[in-house]
């Protein structure tokens, strides 16, 4: 394994080599919520005789689940978790096929009382999500109470109703996190939030309920064929991707003000030339943004060690996700108040 860091000027950098669109809701629509001695509740549920395709929005306040539920609906990471506030940054779609209904899940930064320009642009994206899906599920974490954050989304989501009629799903998350009595207090306030179509809890965590949630959603698609060929589980770009799971990685054990400030770039892959066919090599290069040098050096870390760790850690996960061997290049530069400043967001993709 080979590794590097530091460079000059303005940039420190690590190296390491190792082994939507939208379906027509014609058939969307259910009665109201129904509760049961297990906590399930339904709307429409399952799927219809004919094969049901479409999309879904999970949304909810920041660090509601919405990413780890995504995943776990797919079977595999498409969408990056953090315990971390305003973690996504860009709508994932992940796709679950089932033999009754293919359910693209469209995950979307969490709706906040936006403080800059970004919060803004990333509120816009969520409300222009919402209207082109076929059916939300509104996440609520029932280890924490419902909050002014919730009922703000859900005031949201009343008003989006009457604009498009769309189903919307209340999903108590993180249901592991909590007793049983717990549990139901919280399903309580989640009906006196909004009127929804049907409430449900699960644990994306140890997998409670989580193939009910797909049943229920997928219950609320139009009637259509696949939109994507068995075995797709993301119509993500692998550059995205790639520059999700450095951030990722770069988000794990920092201060609490760096994650709204982290932006990350993948400037090239290219297959390393004058290798053997049976032992390829492609080198990765990724710039990581901050807006102040201070937070440069929190994620260059003591001696480089910081930067090398986020390195070691994102290449395996790349590496997962393309099936190959790869030499990743980081650096990290600052974009003075990046989030404040409509050229730079337009630079970074936002």
């Amino acid at each position: 394994m080979g590794e590097r860091r530091g460079r000059s000027g303005d940039d420190g950098g690590a190296g390491a080599e190792g082994s939507p669109g939208h379906a027509p809701g014609s058939d969307a629509g259910g009665p109201g919520p129904t509760v049961s001695a297990g906590f399930t509740v339904g709307g429409k549920g399952g799927a219809g005789e004919d094969y049901r395709a479409g999309f879904a929005c999970l949304v909810g306040r920041p660090n509601a689940g919405k990413s780890t539920l995504t995943n776990a609906l797919v079977g595999q990471k498409v969408a990056i978790t953090s315990s971390k506030p305003q973690t996504t940054r860009h709508t994932i779609r992940g796709i679950s096929t089932t033999d009754t209904a293919q359910l693209v899940l469209v995950d979307t930064p969490g709706l906040h009382k936006p403080r800059t320009l970004l919060g803004q642009r990333l509120n816009d994206l969520v409300r222009a999500t919402l209207l082109e899906v076929d059916v939300i599920g509104f996440c609520l974490p029932a280890d924490q109470r419902p909050g002014p954050g919730d009922a703000f989304i859900a005031n949201e989501l009343t008003e989006l109703r009457s604009v498009r009629r769309r189903p919307v799903v209340a999903i108590a998350t993180k249901a592991d996190a909590v007793d049983r009595e717990r549990l139901a207090e919280h399903l309580m306030a989640v009906d006196q939030l909004g009127e929804w179509d049907a409430i449900i809890p699960c644990s994306a965590v140890s997998g409670e309920q989580v193939d009910e949630v797909r049943a229920l959603l997928g219950g609320y698609l139009p009637r259509s064929p696949q939109l994507y060929p068995d075995g797709v589980l993301t119509d993500e770009p692998e550059m995205v991707m790639i520059a999700e799971l450095v951030r990722e990685a770069a988000l794990e054990g920092v201060r609490d003000e760096l994650p709204h400030s982290l932006a990350v770039v993948v400037e090239e892959m290219v297959p390393r030339e004058g290798r053997r066919d049976d032992d390829p090599l492609l080198d990765v290069r990724v710039n990581v943004f901050v807006e102040r040098s201070s937070q440069k050096a929190i994620i260059i870390g003591r001696g480089g060690s910081r930067l090398r760790e986020v390195g070691t850690n994102s290449r395996q996960a790349i590496e997962a996700l393309l099936g190959q061997r790869v030499y990743l290049d980081l650096h990290v530069k600052v974009a003075k108040d990046w989030q404040r400043d409509p050229r730079q967001l337009q630079r970074l993709g936002f």
